[in-house]
């Protein structure tokens, strides 16, 4: 059942986990750009509705010029983060041009929120190619092809360089298996390149081999991610637990979401050591902002993942059973989910349902 697939994200005492009081938490949020205050809305309302034990600490984090001259995070946001270690957010937008670098990319690398878990799991009420999908992407978040290392070796020829760190790979890792144990997940797939990127991905795989022999009762392979690209629109049922490098994991992770709807239902958590960000996946869709018409399942769904981390799992059922209901009735979808309800009505509908 969808409503168990998100509820232990960290494993007690690990890898960022939550250790919190029943008292009320302070969590930054932020909204984000486009669509991001409307969907940012719809949760607040639903939270409060639901009697959450919620303090929300909002920040902007449109990018600010550094001394460099580089644009980057506010640093109002950036002391939010430090001091609450739990935040919420929208989609960001990046402006494309030089001395820009991706907002959501820095806020991983600010925080050190090395593993990016999406659960991809079918919904009821939601029609698509294929029934009982139920598969979680774990991705390293921190280096990769991602590290930012460019540099042009002559006019015309650009090197970029793939960065893979034992630390990182192992950290990652073991999360995955970890994960798997505390969530009875039966298998963990690491996805590589090694066959190619023999150093680099080679490092990567070898990090999975070692981290497995420690977790007996999780079974492990690895497979080659051309392989379990064609598996997966084949038969998903093949796959449980993925763990790869990081541009793997952002290409199997949007994937996965495909198979069960679209970013638009597919939640998003970052873990690091000492914190954890929570977030809707999909981009800013600027045609539609201002005009009601969002969807705010995702960072709905993403915010739950928050309150299981939180420890917060008697608020997060109330609220996953009411979207949940919402989404089987199919009487108040916004249009990308094939009906002709507003961002409002869909809100309401689920506030309908806590009462």
């Amino acid at each position: 059942m969808a409503a168990r697939i998100i509820r232990k994200i960290v494993p007690a005492g690990r890898s960022g986990a939550a250790q919190y009081s029943t008292g009320v938490r302070k969590v930054t949020l932020i909204p984000g750009h486009g669509i991001g205050p409307e969907i940012t809305v719809a949760v607040q309302k639903i939270f409060e509705a639901a009697k959450v034990p919620i303090e929300w600490d909002e920040v902007d984090v449109t990018a600010v010029r550094g001394p460099d001259g580089k644009f980057g995070i506010p640093q109002k946001a950036i002391d939010s983060v430090n001091a609450n270690k739990i935040g919420l957010k929208g989609p960001l937008m990046t402006p494309v041009g030089k001395g820009y670098r991706s907002l959501n990319l820095a806020l991983r690398k600010e925080f050190d929120l090395y593993a990016n878990v999406r659960p991809c799991k079918s919904l009821d009420g939601i029609k698509t190619l294929y029934d009982n999908v139920d598969v979680v992407t774990i991705r390293e978040n921190t280096e990769g092809e991602y590290s930012g290392i460019e540099h042009e070796i002559v006019d015309g020829v650009v090197q970029s360089i793939k960065l893979i760190t034992e630390e990182a790979s192992k950290r990652v890792a073991e999360f995955a298996f970890q994960f798997a144990q505390d969530n009875k997940r039966k298998k963990v797939t690491a996805v590589h390149k090694a066959n190619i990127m023999r150093m680099s991905d080679g490092l990567f795989l070898r990090c999975c081999r070692d981290l497995a022999t420690k977790y007996p009762g999780v079974t492990f392979e690895e497979r080659y991610l051309d392989t379990v690209c064609l598996n997966m629109v084949q038969d998903p049922s093949k796959f449980d637990v993925l763990v790869m490098p990081n541009l793997y994991g952002d290409i199997m992770s949007d994937m996965c979401s495909g198979l069960v709807g679209g970013l638009g239902l597919t939640p998003s958590g970052n873990i690091g050591k000492n914190g954890a960000l929570f977030e809707s996946v999909h981009g800013t869709a600027p045609d539609i902002a201002g005009k009601d018409m969002a969807n705010p399942t995702a960072l709905l769904l993403s915010a739950i993942m928050m309150l299981r981390h939180l420890q917060l799992n008697d608020h997060a059922d109330r609220v996953q059973n009411a979207c949940y209901e919402v989404l089987r009735e199919g009487k108040s979808l916004t249009g990308d989910l094939g009906g002709t309800g507003k961002c409002s009505e869909y809100t309401a509908a689920i506030i309908s349902k806590l009462n």
